[in-house]
């Protein structure tokens, strides 16, 4: 056999292996599914400091502390957003209009997932999977497969002591873009989270898709509004992990009255500002080759970046800031940056500092996240209507908010669709039920009220 022929047998044996697992745990009730997508969660809560270290070790992206974090409160706040949740059988009927809805699983899921987040994509799109009744199959990034694989095979040690049937949940063990192109192909859902490659191809493979598009979260502080409470904030957000969280802030926008205020307490919290000239340059060219982001630059500590820039900062630099020469469209400092490096701008009125962020988002990042810190009801809801984003996190940290929090009404995930802006098939975050079928049972109401065509077309 050719190298496509052993890779279709290879993914086939995958399929069947799941869809004999998926038909056997349907079956079960509501609440012994309960139990297994509580277990996946409660697999990583536990061992998050080793899932960490090993994740750190392999992709050489991000840090251990914020890992360790990440592990903890993505395990706890999805299970705490599915538990209780009708998922399976019989979810309601709406006596007004006669519907009952009814859940049934789709079946085998191909899951896609990023060196970025290689532990938590895995084990959300897992809980996600097996609250409706689907098996799913896992395809790592070749770069983190073997800390994805360990997460796996820790989860199915568990769910195994358990009498869950095997092959619930699969991971790849041989990687190729032949394997993930068949899986894609011959699943019943596909989830990919990741490059626009992956995620072009996901839609490309005749399944239903459900992909994602890239960040460049905008960050606009309204006039007048406390630095000394927002700054904190946007450093948090922009540092966490070294930078590469989807869902980090990337520039921040302030009015040109609060500029120079907003700078010193980006100083006075441990930024190093990179304002002009042969500096800037040179973070630009750290960052970006060819207006691509510099492998060497992704997920990487500030002194990393000062190293490749050939810059000389304080040891405790925890951000730099760049003043960035124009927007996205003139300027790749307006784009995304996967690393613990933001862009700073000016603005005279809120409607420029909108075209700002709304210029940077035509770069990279349309339709993902944009966050603003105001007190203003009136100015969020006008940030709210201009920018072609699919959530908006206000007075918040964006990188561990956009993703859904104990503090707003955002779906847990770790995959934040970007609708049609980032050519993908939903503008919210992927929940569980972007993985049911529902079947609708219709009734006869024969009280029903029908208007003559004189009162319906007057």
């Amino acid at each position: 056999m050719n190298d496509s022929e052993m890779s279709k047998v290879y993914i086939d044996g995958y399929i069947e292996r799941a869809r004999a697992a998926q038909a056997e745990f349907e079956k079960m009730s509501q609440e012994k599914v309960d139990l297994a997508v509580k277990t996946i969660g409660k697999v990583v809560y536990d061992n998050a400091e080793y899932l960490a270290e090993i994740a750190v070790e392999e992709t050489n992206m991000g840090n251990v502390p914020d890992k360790i974090a990440k592990n903890k409160q993505k395990s706890k706040i999805i299970w705490n957003s599915l538990k209780g949740k009708r998922s399976r059988g019989i979810l309601d009927t709406d006596m007004t209009t006669g519907i009952t809805r009814v859940a049934k699983p789709m079946g085998v899921v191909a899951a896609v997932t990023p060196c970025t987040n290689p532990i938590v994509t895995p084990m959300s799109n897992a809980m996600f999977a097996l609250k409706c009744g689907n098996a799913i199959i896992i395809t790592p990034h070749h770069s983190s497969i073997k800390c994805s694989t360990e997460t796996v095979n820790m989860i199915n040690r568990e769910l195994s002591k358990l009498g869950y049937p095997d092959d619930l949940i699969q991971i790849l063990d041989w990687h190729s873009r032949d394997n993930t192109k068949n899986l894609m192909q011959s699943a019943d859902v596909v989830i990919a989270t990741g490059g626009a490659g992956v995620v072009g191809a996901a839609y490309s493979s005749g399944r239903p898709a459900l992909g994602v598009g890239a960040g460049n979260v905008q960050c606009i502080i309204d006039k007048g509004y406390d630095c000394k409470v927002a700054v904190p904030k946007i450093i948090a957000g922009r540092t966490f992990d070294y930078g590469i969280i989807c869902s980090g802030e990337q520039s921040v926008i302030c009015h040109e009255d609060d500029y120079d205020a907003v700078m010193a307490e980006f100083e006075a919290n441990g930024a190093y500002i990179v304002r002009s000239g042969k500096e800037l340059q040179a973070v630009r060219d750290a960052l970006f080759q060819d207006g691509k982001p510099n492998r060497h630059s992704v997920g990487q500590s500030c002194a990393s970046v000062a190293k490749l820039a050939g810059i000389d900062i304080p040891e405790d630099t925890k951000i730099i800031v760049a003043e960035a020469e124009g927007t996205g469209i003139t300027d790749p400092l307006g784009g995304e940056k996967m690393a613990p490096v933001i862009a700073a701008y000016k603005y005279r009125t809120l409607k420029e500092g909108v075209n700002i962020a709304r210029e940077n988002l035509e770069k990279d990042g349309k339709g993902h996240s944009a966050a603003f810190h105001s007190d203003s009801e009136e100015n969020i809801e006008y940030v709210g209507k201009e920018l072609c984003v699919s959530r908006f996190v206000i007075n918040q940290v964006s990188a561990s908010s956009a993703g859904g929090s104990f503090y707003n009404g955002l779906a847990p995930t770790n995959t934040l669709g970007c609708g049609s802006w980032g050519h993908n098939s939903i503008s919210e975050n992927l929940d569980y039920k972007h993985l049911m079928n529902v079947s609708r049972i219709a009734r006869y109401m024969p009280d029903n009220y029908v208007p003559t065509d004189e009162e319906l077309w007057r």
